[in-house]
C-alpha cells in the first residue's frame, strides 16, 4: 500500500522537489501551499504524513498544526529555515511530531519520515464534521453552523480551542485544569472566572437553550463534558 504524504509549502521550488523525490521512493504526493489549504487537504486526502512549512501565508504553521491537532492525529514534520530555539519549541508544543531545519538531506528527511510512520497510532482518520443536535463544526474549514435556523455562527480563536478539545473528547470529564493547558499552555495562570465566560459565550452561540445546555455540561467544580446528544 503506498504511503500518501501532504507537502505544505508556499515556493513552487521546494513542493516541485520534494514531490519529485517522494514519488521517486514510491510515496503518492499532495502538495497545498497554505495552512488553509493543508486543512482542507488532510480532509479530504487523508495523508498517513505531513511535511510542513512554518511560513506560510494566511494562518502560519504553528496556527496550522494547533488546528489539525484538534481533530487528528496525523504525524506532523516540520521543515523549516528558522533554527531558533523557541520556534522549535513552539512547533512542538503546537503538535509537531519532528523539525528538520532547511537546507536538509534527503536522506535525512526520509529517516525521519519513517521513523514518525513507525510511531504513529494504526487508527481510522477521524473527521473534521461534528454533528450534534443544535450545531454543525467543521473544524477543517473552522466553521461553525447552528441548525434550527441554519446560521454560521463566529468563534473566537480560544472558543475554537475550547470547542475542538471537548468535542474531540466527548462523555469524557475535563478538568479545568486540563482544559487551561490544552488551551492557554502548561505556564498559564488564569482568572478562576475565565473558563466559565467563555464557556457561557459558547452556550450563547450554539446551544439551543443556552440557560439549559445540552451539550456543553458544567461539572461544578470540576470541570466540563460535551455530550453530543
Amino acid at each position: 500500500m503506498t504511503t500518501k504524504v501532504l507537502v505544505v509549502d508556499d515556493e513552487v521550488s521546494i513542493r516541485k522537489a520534494l514531490s519529485l523525490n517522494l514519488a521517486a521512493r514510491g510515496y503518492e504526493v499532495v502538495l497545498a501551499d497554505s495552512g488553509e489549504a493543508a486543512m482542507q487537504a488532510v480532509a479530504s486526502e487523508h495523508p498517513e504524513m505531513v511535511l510542513l512549512d512554518l511560513g506560510l501565508p494566511g494562518i502560519d504553521g504553528i496556527r496550522t498544526i494547533e488546528a489539525l491537532r484538534g481533530w487528528t492525529d496525523v504525524p506532523i514534520i516540520v521543515l523549516t529555515v528558522r533554527d531558533d530555539d523557541a520556534s522549535k519549541i513552539a512547533a512542538l508544543d503546537a503538535g509537531a511530531d519532528d523539525y528538520i531545519t532547511k537546507p536538509f538531506s534527503m536522506g535525512e528527511l526520509l529517516a525521519r519520515l519513517r521513523a514518525a510512520l513507525r510511531r504513529a497510532p494504526d487508527a481510522p482518520p477521524a473527521s473534521p464534521t461534528v454533528e450534534a443536535v443544535s450545531f454543525r463544526l467543521d473544524l477543517a474549514a473552522h466553521r461553525a453552523f447552528t441548525l434550527d435556523p441554519e446560521a454560521e455562527v463566529h468563534l473566537t480563536p480560544t472558543e475554537w480551542a475550547i470547542v475542538t478539545y471537548l468535542t474531540r473528547n466527548p462523555q469524557r470529564l475535563v478538568t479545568h485544569r486540563q482544559l487551561v493547558t490544552a488551551v492557554w499552555g502548561p505556564t498559564f495562570d488564569p482568572d478562576p472566572n475565565l473558563l466559565r465566560v467563555h464557556m457561557a459565550h459558547i452556550r450563547r452561540k450554539l446551544e439551543a437553550e443556552s440557560s439549559r445546555p445540552r451539550h456543553f455540561i458544567t461539572d461544578s467544580g470540576v470541570g466540563y463534558r460535551y455530550e453530543p446528544a
